[in-house]
């Protein structure tokens, strides 16, 4: 009798594993066919900055609704404010795994309006807050720029008045000392590197490659945890970043993971 319900118990254990897994691999291809031609589900395997040195490989999370109606908004102030609130656990510290989930605090915003390109206006002036879980993706984007925008839309998420979460992990043999954080970004941004903030880019700004470039810093030997965050009124929203030495010349020996 034991050995009977024994072996009904591994026998469902394992059918419900071929599921799980059946239902996992259906869920990995609807992502990759709705990003296609902007991103690729990234693998196990280290990844390697570019031939330019730019960054592909990202932890993104679905997008947080912030609507704004304008980019006019992004002030330092502006922009360092909405960048720096918390909307989920752990925010500036969590290494996230593909698939993981956040239960996020937001403003309700209408669906979008795609005759104006712009999020809608409110009925009222007063915010609507609602929880939203919100999943982690990690992607290596088919371009040296991440294009947020595309992202959003391929997933069928708000793709106007929002912020995006991004995080990378830097891995190096050695440390790779007096070298700059470059970043051109379409809309406002922060970054941080360690935890330590290395840049604030505000104003109704399009993406220019170096257009921000940090102080000198240090990717010490091991991991290193690059993080951040890109918010968006209307229009199109993208970033690209790498690491510079003082000639402006990409640094490149490092790989890079999402965990």
């Amino acid at each position: 009798m034991y050995n009977t319900r024994y072996l009904l118990i591994t026998v469902l254990l394992a059918l419900f594993c071929q599921i799980s897994s059946g239902q996992n691999k259906k869920k990995d291809q609807d992502v990759a066919d709705a990003l296609k031609g902007y991103f690729t589900p990234a693998t196990d395997q280290p990844s390697s900055p570019d031939e330019e040195g730019f960054i592909r490989r990202w932890m993104i999370l679905e997008p947080i609704s912030k609507p704004n109606r304008t980019n006019r908004v992004f002030t330092d102030t502006y922009t360092r404010k909405a960048l720096t609130e918390t909307y989920f656990k752990d925010q500036m510290t969590v290494l996230p795994k593909d698939g993981d989930k956040v239960t996020v605090e937001m403003e309700y915003q209408p669906p979008v309006n795609l005759n104006a390109n712009r999020p809608q206006a409110p009925a009222d002036n007063t915010p609507k807050m609602v929880k939203a879980k919100l999943e982690w993706h990690a992607l290596d984007s088919d371009h040296f720029f991440v294009k947020l925008f595309r992202f959003a839309t391929g997933l069928g998420k708000d793709r106007y008045g929002v912020i995006f979460w991004t995080v990378t992990v830097i891995n190096c043999e050695e440390d790779i000392e007096d070298i700059r954080l470059s970043v051109g970004s379409n809309k406002g941004a922060m970054w941080w590197l360690n935890g330590e903030e290395l840049l604030l880019l505000s104003g109704d700004r399009h993406m220019g490659v170096d257009s921000a470039v940090s102080k000198r810093v240090t990717l010490k030997k091991g991991r290193n945890i690059l993080r951040g965050a890109t918010i968006n009124g209307p229009g199109m929203s993208e970033f690209c970043a790498r690491f510079i030495d003082d000639a402006g010349k990409p640094v490149k020996n490092y790989t890079i993971t999402c965990e």
